[in-house]
């Protein structure tokens, strides 16, 4: 029996067991494709209603001395922003997260004023607390108004343009794109894709052989006069074939809900087949190292339940590079194309912007990611061909 051979009738028989299991294929198949578009849309839905609450709502402030400054106080109900009764304790308010912000005006806020000098005003709040930033800004944005008005109007008074005291008039030209703006809101979609594709046939990999070594069912196979590396590249080619699917139901279930989505920060976003042809090229060398790393881990126990205790490990290389980007942001450079993790967070990235990869950076991908699948390939035929290998627990 030619290798070639071997591998096909292997890899058939993996998947034609896998899919007579039902639970394994609604759980491995369908399960993250209808879940992450409902959590990823539900999560922007989220945000959305709560910024257009924070953001469109009368904001009730509570002010400490509202009686040293009643204009301010006015111009303030101008903005949305109605004042509230002095606390007695307005710091244990805000730790107590009873209070977003609280103001607090200067006792001498009066005399400095009518001095032509700078009043002072102090915001209270918490930079801790996300909730906190909306309204914060709200009333930052109010007091800055506020000042710019009184300003120019003292200016006014003197017979001054108040255009005189700004040297410098700053403009912005953004050339972010639609594409590459509706990209930074899916910042956190590469780690569920590399999730995805790392781990999407962990269990059939698994079983394959730890799971099948455990019920001696692999002495028999490993007896056969196939080659032991025809054996496992089937097994390991069903498991791909497994994660390819998986990988294309998730990417088409974003597609179509995104073409529902009609409000909020995700509208507009087009995953075009092109885009998606595109993910499935980046993630195919993440499902090979997947797959190969996890068969050389099966294939170094001794029960499935052994193997299964590195998956909590494994579920954490995915976010590495998130983190660190997070902490660290860097420019893309050539070197990031070859280093796994990073390389696909970065490539799905940019397929999401709509940025144009080079041939170049094609090239280092593809070589690094099939290299080191071929690498962890070698390392695991090495252990196929054991004698141990064939003995249960």
């Amino acid at each position: 029996m030619s290798a070639f051979k071997t591998l096909a009738t292997v890899m058939l028989k993996e998947l034609a067991e896998i899919f007579r299991d039902r639970k394994i294929i609604i759980n491995g198949l369908l399960l993250s494709p209808l879940l992450f578009p409902i959590l990823i849309l539900g999560m922007g839905a989220l945000a959305e209603n709560r910024a257009k609450t924070q953001l469109e709502s009368e904001l009730k402030l509570p002010i400490i001395g509202a009686d040293i400054a009643p204009n301010l106080v006015a111009f303030l109900a101008t903005q949305n922003i109605t004042a509230e009764a002095a606390p007695e304790d307005p710091d244990a308010l805000i730790r107590t997260q009873e209070k977003d912000v609280i103001l607090r005006i200067a006792p001498d806020f009066a005399e400095d004023w009518r001095a032509s000098r700078a009043a002072t005003v102090e915001i209270v709040h918490d930079s801790s607390r996300q909730d906190s930033q909306i309204p914060v800004r709200r009333v930052e944005r109010a007091l800055q108004s506020y000042s710019r008005q009184a300003g120019a109007i003292r200016l006014i008074a003197r017979g001054i343009d108040p255009s005189l005291g700004t040297a410098v008039s700053v403009t912005y030209r953004d050339l972010a794109t639609p594409e590459a703006r509706r990209g930074m809101l899916l910042a956190f979609l590469p780690y569920l894709l590399i999730l995805t594709a790392f781990l999407g046939g962990a269990y059939l990999v698994m079983d394959a052989t730890a799971g099948e070594r455990e019920r001696q069912s692999l002495e028999p196979l490993l007896a056969t006069p196939a080659g032991r590396g025809a054996i496992m590249s089937g097994k390991i080619a069903a498991a791909c074939a497994f994660g390819m699917i998986g990988l294309l139901l998730t990417l088409l279930s974003f597609k179509l809900s995104f073409a529902f989505v009609d409000s909020g920060p995700f509208k507009g976003v087009d995953v075009s087949m092109l885009a998606v042809g595109k993910l499935l090229l980046v993630l195919l060398p993440m499902v090979l190292i997947g797959t190969t790393l996890l068969t050389l881990i099966s294939a170094s126990v001794k029960t499935l339940k052994e193997a299964q205790s590195y998956m909590a490990f494994l579920m954490l290389l995915p976010i590495l590079p998130t983190i660190i980007l997070l902490v660290n942001p860097v420019k893309n450079a050539l070197w990031m194309f070859a280093t796994p993790f990073l390389a696909q967070n970065q490539l799905i990235l940019m397929v999401l912007r709509q940025e144009a990869v080079t041939p170049l950076q094609w090239a280092v991908y593809l070589a690094a990611g099939f290299g080191l699948g071929g690498l962890l390939w070698l390392f695991a035929a090495r252990l196929y061909h054991r004698e141990q290998l064939a003995i249960s627990a």
